[in-house]
């Protein structure tokens, strides 16, 4: 219990020096509309003439995204692949089969070709 306590306190004084050192080091220049109107992505507010994003952006973000998420599993194999049966051997190529396949099926349809985006 005591270390637990511990580590609360210890980021509690990490929080509060990392916050006094921004307050002390950081840049002092007050905003001239003090913050009243509201500020979006970078962009000021209902600003005329921001393009849209292209279709093609979103097709690689969540390809981006899926495998992504899908190679975080493959921390905890490859540190216990030594020591694995044939039954666990099995269902990591399981796993592997249908990523495999949408990898393949991405290729196939292009939306790994940077060239044309």
């Amino acid at each position: 219990m005591i270390e637990i306590l511990l580590v609360f306190a210890m980021f509690g004084v990490l929080g509060a020096v990392m916050l006094s050192l921004n307050r002390l080091l950081g840049p002092h220049r007050p905003d001239p509309l003090g913050n009243r109107e509201p500020f979006e992505c970078g962009s000021p507010p209902l600003q005329e003439g921001i393009p849209p994003s292209h279709i093609s952006y979103y097709g690689t973000v969540l390809l981006f995204l899926l495998f992504d998420i899908e190679i975080v599993f493959f921390f905890p194999w490859a540190l216990i692949v030594r020591s694995m049966t044939g039954i666990a051997l099995m269902a990591m190529a399981a796993f592997l089969l249908p990523l495999g396949a949408g990898f393949a099926f991405a290729w196939k349809k292009g939306g790994l070709d940077w060239s044309e985006r």
